[in-house]
């Protein structure tokens, strides 16, 4: 009888330690759960940072995708917070045009502008909502569009796979890196005054959170050889954040 007691007591107490270590396990589990998940300070930052570059509105869209348009005074649009921006003109078009688009050309041109002005559309144009006279329409930034990025100093960045200070190719040789794309570019050493182009996308196939689908049309300034290089894209995209420029 004092035989079956001492084995199980030592059975007690192996299932004690395995019971033990087995609750350690868990909790150092839960611990590195937990410091995985985002820091309240760091949703705090995130916050502060949302705050200054969402605007606030003058009128309020709900996109039929989920997104949120925000009308923002033309004044008071983002890009306009740099400081060589602070007392900007906003001009709708160049106060000196070519000589190729003289008077004879203008009417034609001011008719193609009205008309592309008429049809223009975004998918929070589907019950005739437009922003009002002087806003510019911008989408609202959230929490998840942050996080999504690699972190805070990255968010709304292109990320760079070749530093620019090596690049010394033209965009369509550069080597893909998993990204797969055409592209059509033509140079010029005159002045450029617009760009416009027809876009058409068909229901993108998107399969991976990391994945999207953009159609763009660029106006470069700058040398891929060097910093300098300057950007103006608009396009249309789609993939996780469903973002229409």
């Amino acid at each position: 009888m004092e035989a079956k007691r001492s084995l199980l007591l030592v059975f007690l107490v192996i299932v004690s330690l395995f019971m033990s270590q087995k609750v350690t396990n868990v909790s150092a589990f839960n611990h590195t759960k937990s410091y995985r998940q985002v820091s309240s300070l760091r949703l705090k930052r995130i916050q502060k940072h949302l705050n200054k570059i969402n605007k606030p509105p003058i009128f309020t869209i709900e996109s039929p995708d989920g997104d949120v348009i925000d009308c923002v005074p033309k004044r008071r649009q983002p890009a306009l917070d740099h400081p060589l921006l602070k007392h900007h003109k906003i001009q709708k078009a160049p106060r000196r045009m070519p000589k190729m688009m003289g008077k004879e050309r203008s009417d034609d041109v001011r008719e193609e502008e009205a008309n592309v002005l008429e049809g223009a559309w975004q998918m929070w144009h589907v019950n005739g909502t437009w922003c009002p006279k002087g806003s510019v329409p911008i989408r609202r930034n959230t929490m998840k569009d942050v996080l999504r990025a690699k972190s805070l100093f990255d968010f709304g960045k292109k990320r760079r796979s070749i530093d620019l200070h090596r690049r010394t190719e033209t965009p369509e040789t550069l080597g893909s890196n998993g990204h797969e794309h055409a592209i059509a570019y033509t140079e010029t050493s005159s002045e450029i005054y617009g760009a416009k182009a027809t876009i058409n996308v068909w229901d993108p196939k998107i399969e991976e959170v990391s994945e999207f689908s953009l159609s763009q049309i660029w106006i470069l300034s700058g040398s891929f050889a060097g910093p300098d290089l300057n950007s103006i894209e608009a396009g249309w995209q789609s993939g996780q954040s469903g973002a229409i420029w």
